[in-house]
C-alpha cells in the first residue's frame, strides 16, 4: 500500500531537517578547523571509505558533474588531504586516495562528529539509534533505485 503523500511529504521535511543540520555542524568543524567547503569533506570521507578511485567514478556515485568533484579534488589535493597519480590503463586519467594527512584529518573529524551525535542522542534508549540507521538505509536504498530508475529509463 505504501505512505500516504502527508506522511510522505513529512519525511522529506524531516530529512531535510536532519540534512540542514549535518551540514550546519560540517560547515562549522571544516571551515573552523580547515577552511575547507564541507562538500569537500564529504568527498574525503566518501573516498576513504571506497578506496582509490577515479574522480569520475565519484561524481558518478555522487550524481553530479565530474567538474565538481574536480573543483573539490583540487581544494583537497592543495590542502595535502589527497594524493593523485595517473591510472596505470589510461595515464590521462588520474585515481585519487586519501593521504596520510587526509586519514588523520578524517579520524579527527569523526572524533568531534561522534562526541556530537553522541551527546545529542543521551537519551535515545539502547537499539532505537541502530533501528534508524537500518531504516533509513533501508529508504536510502529504495530511493535511489526509484531515482535511477525514473531518470535512465531503457
Amino acid at each position: 500500500m505504501g505512505p500516504t503523500d502527508e506522511a510522505a511529504l513529512e519525511l522529506v521535511r524531516q530529512l531535510k531537517v536532519n540534512a540542514q543540520l549535518q551540514q550546519a555542524w560540517t560547515t562549522h568543524l571544516w571551515q573552523t578547523q580547515n577552511g575547507l567547503h564541507p562538500a569537500s569533506a564529504w568527498l574525503l570521507a566518501e573516498l576513504a571509505q571506497l578506496g582509490e578511485s577515479r574522480p569520475s567514478e565519484l561524481a558518478k556515485r555522487r550524481m553530479v558533474d565530474v567538474s565538481v568533484v574536480s573543483r573539490q579534488v583540487a581544494q583537497l589535493t592543495a590542502a595535502g588531504l589527497i594524493e593523485r597519480r595517473p591510472a596505470p590503463e589510461d595515464g590521462r586519467a588520474a585515481l585519487i586516495r586519501v593521504s596520510e594527512r587526509g586519514e588523520e584529518e578524517l579520524l579527527h573529524w569523526r572524533r568531534q562528529y561522534t562526541d556530537f551525535l553522541t551527546d545529542a542522542l543521551a537519551d535515545w534508549a539502547p537499539g532505537e539509534l541502530d533501528a534508524l540507521t537500518e531504516r533509513l538505509k533501508m529508504a536510502n536504498e529504495s530511493l535511489r533505485g526509484t531515482l535511477a530508475k525514473r531518470t535512465n529509463p531503457r
